[in-house]
């Protein structure tokens, strides 16, 4: 009884979550008692999937992993997006490992764990301002970004994730031909000036840089570009603005356009106040004003740029900070090690609390699958 309680409160209770979300601060002080109810959620969505296993005569221990043909079989609609997103580094790779907003020091960039990805990609799709006289494939694009990367002295190992399987021995492009339409992106870079430790000094340029390729290259004009440094003259990367800029861009965007994000800053990890992370943390963004209204976190982002975006555009985001790993929370992954030969579905990733945080329908997902 309490479980179906606890589900049939589910809806106010997640009003209420998305309220606290809006006011940062009381927000993170109340992130123990979030927890509570979140364990108390997830027990109840537990129960219930492990009752229906059951009345289909399925031991729950049988349950598994999910296959890729099986999961792409039964996934909703929700989930079939063209979304993609390029990372410098896994997860694992941390430089801060944060639970209190408050008390968090941005990382010394002399750690290295993030920052050299757009510069890496740059150099292998515009070198001295040139695209490569052949085309490139995306494992192609990921290995050579590898070897430069370890060139320079960086552990990082690029890393590709998707909405959808990709075919990694397929063209790379940011833009595919299929999208004809407006081209827009937001770029965002953050050097955290006068802060210390933590200031950078390359944000801008990796902004600049690629502001100039994606012109040049792929056709996106100034009007549909927004730009947010702390340089003083362009708008301020706070947490507000780069929400808002988010929110725009996936509104004004239809079937047939492409968006393109790209982020150069810091990023960290906070604890999980929604179970829905194997490792229990989000990967969250730092913007500017983070000391006083809070991180970006990947749940907020799938909010945003995920579940809201129409069905047809093309989104790719380059995400270029530390813990960037699955910091859109994208079920396939491919990393450029020299290792992999296919995009896999993330085994580190909590598939029914995504199917569920994204689309409402894990329930009638295990029912199709399992029928």
């Amino acid at each position: 009884q309490v479980f179906t309680k606890t589900l049939s409160l589910l809806p106010k209770f997640k009003k209420g979550k998305d309220l606290l979300r809006s006011h940062p601060i009381l927000y993170t002080k109340n992130q123990q008692t979030m927890g509570f109810f979140n364990k108390l959620k997830n027990a109840a969505s537990k129960a219930i999937k492990e009752d229906l296993l059951k009345s289909m005569g399925i031991d729950d221990a049988d349950d598994g992993g999910m296959t890729r043909d099986e999961f792409e079989a039964n996934k909703p609609d929700e989930l079939r997006k063209d979304i993609r997103m390029i990372s410098g580094c896994a997860d694992r790779q941390t430089s801060a490992d944060v639970s209190n907003v408050s008390s968090f020091q941005l990382p010394d960039p002399a750690g290295r764990a993030g920052g050299a990805c757009t510069s890496t990609l740059l150099k292998v799709l515009y070198a001295d301002e040139r695209v490569p006289e052949e085309d490139l494939s995306f494992t192609q694009v990921l290995e050579q970004m590898r070897r430069h990367l370890k060139e320079g002295g960086y552990s990082q190992i690029p890393q590709l994730t998707s909405m959808n399987p990709i075919d990694v021995e397929a063209k790379f492009d940011l833009v595919p031909e299929t999208a004809t339409g407006v081209r827009r992106a937001v770029m965002i870079g953050i050097n955290y000036v006068g802060d210390e430790p933590g200031e950078l000094s390359g944000c801008w340029n990796d902004v600049l840089n690629m502001k100039k390729y994606i012109v040049d290259v792929h056709g996106f004009e100034e009007d549909n570009i927004v730009v947010l440094m702390d340089d003083g003259d362009n708008t301020e990367p706070t947490r507000e603005n780069i929400i808002e800029a988010y929110r725009t861009v996936v509104a004004h965007s239809e079937e047939g356009d492409a968006i393109f994000l790209h982020y150069s800053g810091h990023g960290t990890k906070l604890r999980d106040d929604d179970s829905d992370e194997a490792d229990g943390y989000d990967e969250a963004l730092v913007p500017r004003d983070f000391q006083e209204n809070g991180m970006i976190r990947d749940d907020d982002l799938y909010e945003i740029l995920v579940k809201d975006l129409a069905d047809g555009v093309h989104l790719v985001s380059l995400m270029d900070c530390c813990h960037s790993g699955t910091i859109m929370d994208l079920p396939y992954m491919f990393k450029g090690d020299g290792e992999m030969g296919e995009m896999i579905l993330d085994p580190d990733m909590n598939l029914d609390a995504f199917i569920e945080q994204i689309t409402g329908k894990l329930i009638e997902f295990l029912q199709s699958r399992f029928s």
